[in-house]
């Protein structure tokens, strides 16, 4: 029986690159992509130790450049079929809303959203052919709850929310499966780059950004492993059952959600707000 094939985005380091690593183990040929191919040296020192190797075939691929994004589904056309889209790639732009620039928000948007419909158009053909794929969207707690700080990657994060619901009621008729995984706090994402939150010392957040690192840093022992993320993406890839539409993972995500459904916003902000600000 011949192999299945997977695309993992963002393939350099972190979800993705433990992701790569997962789905070879199971059986899959992966495409890794990634933007600068000199970032690729981790993931196949770690694929040569695993014994998956030859499993793995690295390919450049920037999100956000139309020439690429064309230049990839060229490439892809030489493949028998492409069973699994795993739309990694992102970064998180931290700061203050009104000391972001518009052009920082376009940037956050242009690789975690219409860097995933760029990416996914590209696939879906292939996917039709076949009549059948699964699509996993890496999102985020913060697609589903805003934090102060990360307005940018918190409003990228939620429209791929929106996005993949839309897009899994348009794809289910057609046997494709679209999939959220919505990753907590890792030791592998923004909640890491600290430096990426700070703010100049005369801002008028200053203070409240201070508290807010102050938490962020407190928290750093629960961080998770991200191969725990990893291992969801191999899970949701090779089940048999149609997979569900979200998947929340990480240490206190469940019962951060589950607050927010149940309780009225007033009493929740109120909370987060008095935390932040001892």
């Amino acid at each position: 029986m011949k192999k299945k094939t997977a695309i993992v985005t963002g393939s350099s380091s972190g979800f993705g690159l433990l992701s790569v690593i997962e789905l070879a183990l199971k059986g899959f040929t992966v495409i890794a992509t990634m933007r600068d191919m000199t970032k690729s040296k981790q993931l196949l020192e770690l694929a040569k130790e695993k014994q998956v190797v030859d499993f793995i075939h690295v390919h450049l691929l920037d999100v956000t450049l139309p020439e690429s994004i064309n230049a990839f589904k060229s490439f892809l056309s030489e493949w028998p079929s492409i069973d699994v889209l795993v739309n990694n790639a992102g970064f998180a732009v931290g700061g203050f809303s009104e000391e972001l620039s518009i052009e920082d928000y376009r940037k956050q948007f242009e690789t975690n959203f219409f860097g995933v419909i760029a990416v996914t158009n590209a696939v879906l053909p292939f996917m039709r052919a076949n009549g059948r794929g699964r699509i996993i969207n890496m999102s985020s707690i913060s697609g589903r709850f805003g934090f102060p700080g990360l307005s940018a990657y918190s409003a990228s994060k939620h429209a791929l929310e929106g996005y993949s619901e839309s897009l899994r009621l348009e794809l289910k008729p057609l046997g494709i499966d679209v999939s959220l995984i919505e990753p907590g706090s890792y030791q592998t994402n923004i909640w890491t780059s600290v430096d990426d939150l700070m703010v100049d010392t005369d801002s008028p957040y200053a203070t409240y950004m201070k508290s807010i690192l102050k938490e962020i840093e407190s928290g750093k022992a629960d961080y998770g492993d991200p191969m725990e993320v990893a291992k969801l993406v191999a899970e949701i890839a090779t089940q048999v059952k149609s997979p569900k539409l979200r998947y929340p993972i990480g240490k206190g995500v469940k019962s951060n959600l589950f607050l927010k459904n149940i309780l009225p916003w007033e009493k929740l902000e109120t909370f987060i707000v008095k935390k932040l600000k001892q």
